[in-house]
């Protein structure tokens, strides 16, 4: 495999670096979190006239035609950043639901307008009871003459409150956990029935809970074959679990990097306490962890890229390096900048934060371990 990025991506890479530090500050991500949306509508707007939200889709639907790797170089970068603008919401998870099994004229109506950054949108893809298993799902869509009927719950809808087009899976067939049997809908955010509480993240971040009460929707609505959505499922949020490792990276690169500054500016018994050999030891072993990280997300990356057998092991393997080694690069990173390292005020906070909230999104390390000892 060859791990070097080509000159588009790194032009990507240098255009999303050069927008971070000149247009991004940490107290303007701050008020970005704190706002009713949770992210600053100026700044995605800046996202799609760069083009950073066509990257991952084809050039027949008006995109970049990106791949994995393409969004893995975005997304390292958003997560130095800390950036909170919905991309994974838009672009990975309702982009990535309607770029597979979405009819042209779909296409057209709400991919085009995600792209643009016109419309919000997002994928409900889990439920209270289901922890992580995306195919346990009880919220149901019934029949009724020419149109569908949809009643369920659905928890931590990214984006969920601001989002005007939710993607609903829901069980048209077979038993709460099958594979088979569930069919992807899209329902507009203000249908009839639809109830959605949104809240603010630990990490910043926003999301809602979904209650669907006959909510009534046209056959239209169906993406895809009734009964046939779990693969466009299942291969989106391998996209998205992959798309967040890369995040936490990105989060984890940082992390290091401010420690060992820190390191050398913070004196103590009249001596920078980077000079203390044990200290010494706990950073070359942040920096071993990093390393490893962006290596496996490489080949985790590219190996999901090509396709073939070994993808699922790929996507489980980088996100259980990011929930155990990860973890414990953010609790030192924490630790070594002492009381200030839980502080609002640190950035270091916010980002061990997000790294936290990374590692139980898509599956916790023990999830993840069990696939691969299956």
């Amino acid at each position: 495999m060859d791990f070097s990025l080509n000159e588009v991506q790194e032009m990507l890479a240098d255009s999303i670096e050069k927008f971070i530090d000149n247009e991004y500050p940490f107290d303007a991500r701050q008020t970005y979190a704190a706002s009713e949306s949770g992210f600053s509508a100026d700044v995605w707007k800046t996202f799609a006239e760069l083009g950073w939200t066509t990257v991952p889709f084809s050039e027949d639907d008006g995109g970049f035609n990106g791949d994995q790797v393409d969004v893995m170089v975005m997304m390292q970068r958003f997560g130095r950043g800390l950036l909170v603008e919905p991309f994974l919401a838009n672009i990975v998870l309702a982009g990535g639901i309607l770029k597979r099994v979405g009819s042209a004229a779909q296409k057209q109506q709400w991919l085009q307008g995600i792209m643009s950054g016109e419309l919000q949108a997002t994928l409900a893809f889990t439920e209270p009871q289901a922890r992580y298993d995306i195919a346990n799902i009880a919220t149901t869509a019934t029949a009724d003459g020419a149109d569908w009927v949809l009643n369920g719950q659905k928890g931590l809808v990214f984006n969920g409150g601001t989002s005007d087009l939710i993607i609903v899976p829901a069980r048209t067939s077979g038993k709460q956990d099958a594979e088979s049997g569930i069919t992807l809908f899209a329902v507009p955010a203000d249908t009839a029935g639809m109830s959605i509480n949104a809240y603010h993240t630990v990490d910043g971040l926003r999301a809602a809970e979904l209650t669907l009460n006959d909510v009534r929707v046209s056959r239209d609505a169906v993406l895809g074959g009734k009964d046939e959505g779990f693969v466009a499922l299942d291969e989106t949020i391998d996209d998205a679990t992959l798309a967040i490792c890369a995040e936490a990276v990105g989060i984890m690169q940082v992390l290091k990097d401010k420690t060992v500054e820190y390191s050398k500016n913070r004196s103590q018994f009249g001596v920078p306490i980077g000079s203390f050999q044990a200290l010494q030891h706990r950073m070359v072993d942040m920096l071993t962890v990093c390393e490893q990280a962006q290596s496996l997300l490489l080949w985790a990356t590219m190996t999901v890229a090509e396709g073939g057998a070994e993808a699922k092991r790929a996507v489980s393997s980088i996100k259980y390096l990011v929930g155990t080694s990860g973890q414990t690069l953010g609790e030192e990173a924490v630790q070594l900048h002492g009381g200030m390292g839980v502080t609002w005020d640190l950035d270091v906070a916010h980002y061990f934060k997000r790294l936290t909230a990374i590692s139980q999104l898509f599956g916790n390390a023990d999830w993840h371990l069990d696939k691969l000892a299956a």
